[in-house]
């Protein structure tokens, strides 16, 4: 028997999370950003119990919730700003990661594909108690062919590595 849940927005949040580098990182700002339009579809099969998940993030629903650090805040029109950025770097399209797990799996390897191409990512998975899931990974822009954003001739540079951290509800965990 097959049991399938589909999670959204209103079952969690998916944050990434960008750093600074070089020599005038003390300018820009460590940005958080959200996805808007982004789903899971977990199904359980089998004895004993594995997990198939297919997440899929909607690029054009990111948006800048905060930045950190810089000489000065952060403003809407920053935001505004790197949400254009974003959006002709990313494109139209989505994002896909997809793997298989036991339900006692804490890391678990799977591949994630952007940009037409697919490349492994490897996740942590934490249980927080109350049908809460914590799961995290970092993905290197490059491995995707993206050029991190640089300013001011290169002085300052948005990290290749970006974080990935996404919070679940779930009610029943083995769904």
């Amino acid at each position: 028997m097959v049991r399938m849940t589909t999670l959204g927005p209103d079952d969690g949040h998916l944050f990434l999370r960008t750093g600074r580098e070089g020599l005038a990182s003390g300018v820009g700002h460590d940005l958080t950003i959200e996805a808007t339009r982004w789903s899971v579809e977990i199904a359980g099969t089998g004895e004993p119990a594995r997990l198939h998940v297919a997440a899929t993030v909607e690029l054009p629903s990111l948006r800048v919730r905060a930045g950190t650090g810089g000489a000065v805040p952060l403003t809407d029109r920053d935001r505004a700003e790197i949400e254009s950025t974003m959006a002709r770097q990313l494109g139209p399209g989505s994002a896909t990661f997809t793997a298989t797990l036991r339900t006692t799996d804490t890391m678990v390897d799977g591949a994630l594909t952007l940009r037409g191409k697919s490349a492994p990512l490897r996740v942590d998975i934490a249980e927080l108690g109350d049908g809460r899931y914590r799961v995290t990974g970092r993905i290197r822009q490059s491995t995707y062919g993206l050029t991190p954003y640089r300013a001011f001739l290169g002085a300052l540079k948005v990290r290749d590595e970006v974080e990935v951290e996404v919070e679940l509800f779930l009610s029943d965990p083995r769904a």
